[in-house]
């Protein structure tokens, strides 16, 4: 099928059909179990940590991994069956992009729209250039890639899969290493590309998936472990984060046995915010209203017996 017949006809949404989707490596490691997911326009976000099998499920996806068992659909189009088809609607962020050092931005993007079927000299002109303004990289289009911040090449990652116009993007692990600015207009890149395609982050930063995300899954060990909105995931944490003010005698005993998020020292009381994974609240703890999405994935995967380390803020009064 032509890039332009593909274009045509997925010119409404795509949707992405996963079904008992399975792969093992050499081995014996077991990647993926069982998966089932479906999704269509919007951000969709891939919740789990390292080692989960978020970029294995990646991978499959964007046709650059075979799996053992299962299937998967882009635009009903199967990713072995369809690989070329399947290649010509989706862009691809992989966590690593950072080759082509010693070329140009400019260079860089003309490269990967030609590799991605754009023949016309004109047209991929005009598709380098329009990628470029998505991204807020015009004024560098001259600059060699090895010049560029770790955010700014980032965002070349993101323009070369934005490059050939998809309808689906899938990105993995999109923010590890950018700082705290590069972060939000990250998020605020994907917000504004999610209104008319499909896209699909896969991180274990909760932030990464910002408040555009309205789609959720959890993955652990291989299966989805929950699927919902992340409001859905924030009211099975109420009760389970809670606030407490420790004395130096109490302090170290509790903090062996919750997951804490924040602690703050004033004068010898250290006044903590914490996970109860079983909802079995400190003596003085009182139970936080209204969790923050990244609280509620702590609480679940405390529940689970899978804590993840939080980041802990300290500060001296």
């Amino acid at each position: 099928m032509s890039a332009a017949r593909v274009a045509a006809s997925t010119a409404a949404a795509v949707s992405i059909e996963v079904k008992g989707l399975g792969h093992v490596y050499k081995g014996g490691t077991v990647a993926l179990n069982g998966v089932d997911l479906s999704f269509g326009t919007g951000l969709f976000g891939l919740l789990g940590p390292n080692g989960a099998g978020k970029s294995t499920l990646m991978r499959i996806m964007c046709t650059l991994l075979v799996p053992t068992s299962g299937s998967v659909t882009v635009g009903g189009h199967d990713v072995v069956g369809e690989r070329q088809t399947v290649r010509q609607l989706l862009g691809y962020l992989p966590q690593e992009f950072g080759a082509w050092r010693l070329h140009r931005v400019e260079e860089v993007l003309d490269t990967l729209a030609l590799v991605s079927g754009l023949r016309d000299k004109a047209h991929r002109a005009e598709r380098v250039r329009q990628s470029l303004v998505q991204v807020g990289l015009q004024d560098v289009a001259d600059r060699k890639v090895k010049k560029l911040s770790g955010g700014m090449v980032r965002r070349l990652g993101v323009a070369q899969a934005l490059v050939h116009d998809p309808r689906v993007i899938v990105v993995d692990e999109p923010t590890v290493g950018l700082d705290p600015q590069e972060r939000l207009r990250f998020r605020q890149l994907m917000a504004e590309l999610g209104q008319d395609r499909t896209i699909v982050l896969s991180t274990h930063i909760v932030a990464d998936l910002g408040s555009s995300c309205s789609d959720l899954a959890l993955i652990d060990d291989g299966s989805i472990v929950f699927r919902g909105s992340p409001a859905q995931l924030v009211e099975m944490a109420k009760g389970k984060v809670f606030e407490a003010e420790l004395s130096p005698d109490t302090e170290a005993g509790l903090l062996e046995r919750f997951e804490t998020v924040s602690r703050t020292r004033e004068g010898a009381t250290t006044r903590i915010r914490a996970v109860a994974g079983d909802g079995k609240l400190p003596p003085g703890g009182r139970a936080v209203a209204d969790p923050t999405l990244e609280e509620a994935y702590l609480a679940f995967m405390a529940s689970r017996g899978r804590a993840e380390a939080a980041t802990i803020e300290e500060a001296a009064s």
